[in-house]
């Protein structure tokens, strides 16, 4: 159907050249960079700002002592660790509550976004209770020999909890978009159930898997209300960064503090490029063979 015209003049309904819905480039990117830099880049400049204070040799005292190194192997194994079981537990979560229509799959779907909206204080309580020895379920497992509560385990199911929402919500919308009739003819061709997941589902998934895997590393790396609830935060053993760092501010070591903040924020900047530089590799190699 064709744009009617009047005379020489512009199309009836077009939209007047030169106009977007949004104000122009500059005033754009100038309210862009100035809610950048008031949100991130101005406390990451103080943050550096802080630590530059020491020297070389306090600054390395302070970021490589015996308790630091352990807090930093278990926030990282740990967030690590939390990410891989909802990159798995996630999408089957997703998947069913995209696929499958059963009773109180709504109440399922909502209860997925619990952790957003819980203080994380009230979630490590909850996990404390259910999980210490005399807990409704630790009563059960301590017995078995399994014990979660006050160790490192009880510090991955807190992180499991608080992130898993990221993965769900992030693979969720791709699996919807998703068309269910290539996996049928994918299967009604021969292939196994195996085939058709690694061939003709994972591909378009994976970009948002690697997404969800980085939110929720990232959203573990970070977490503190729910974790010293649950860890026991015995030195060495259970103790987080976050811990270190709050620890270190009660003693009015700021430079110490901001220290150990800087070795995090380096380190988790680094990881979450290593798993965009996957994501955007990914992509491209979907759309190569697209």
């Amino acid at each position: 159907m064709g744009t009617l015209t009047w005379g020489g003049g512009r199309a009836v309904g077009a939209r007047p050249r030169g106009r977007r819905a949004l104000p122009g480039f500059g005033l754009t990117l100038g309210y862009t960079v100035f809610m950048l830099s008031v949100v991130v880049l101005v406390p990451l400049v103080a943050l550096v700002a802080l630590s530059s204070s020491l020297t070389w040799q306090e600054f390395w005292q302070a970021v490589s002592a015996p308790r630091v190194l352990a807090a930093y192997r278990l926030t990282f194994g740990a967030s690590l660790l939390a990410a891989g079981i909802n990159l798995v537990v996630g999408l089957l979560l997703a998947w069913v509550l995209v696929r499958y229509d059963f009773p109180g799959r709504k109440l399922v779907d909502a209860l997925v976004d619990l952790p957003f909206a819980l203080p994380t204080a009230v979630a490590g309580i909850a996990l404390t209770t259910l999980l210490a020895g005399n807990g409704w379920v630790g009563q059960y497992l301590e017995p078995l020999g399994i014990k979660l509560a006050f160790e490192p385990a009880g510090v991955v199911v807190a992180l499991v909890f608080i992130s898993l929402p990221f993965v769900v919500r992030t693979v969720q919308p791709v699996l919807q978009d998703s068309e269910a009739e290539l996996e049928e003819a994918a299967t009604s061709l021969g292939a196994s159930r195996l085939q058709v997941f690694v061939h003709v589902l994972l591909p378009g998934i994976a970009p948002a898997l690697l997404t969800g895997f980085a939110m929720a590393f990232a959203r573990a790396l970070g977490e503190y209300g729910s974790v010293i609830f649950i860890a026991g935060n015995v030195p060495m053993v259970s103790e987080i960064v976050p811990l270190i760092i709050i620890g270190k501010l009660e003693q009015y070591d700021i430079a110490g503090a901001t220290a150990v903040a800087c070795v995090m924020l380096v380190i988790s900047f680094a990881m979450l490029l290593v798993i965009n530089a996957l994501q955007s590799w990914q992509r491209k190699r979907t759309g190569m063979t697209a």
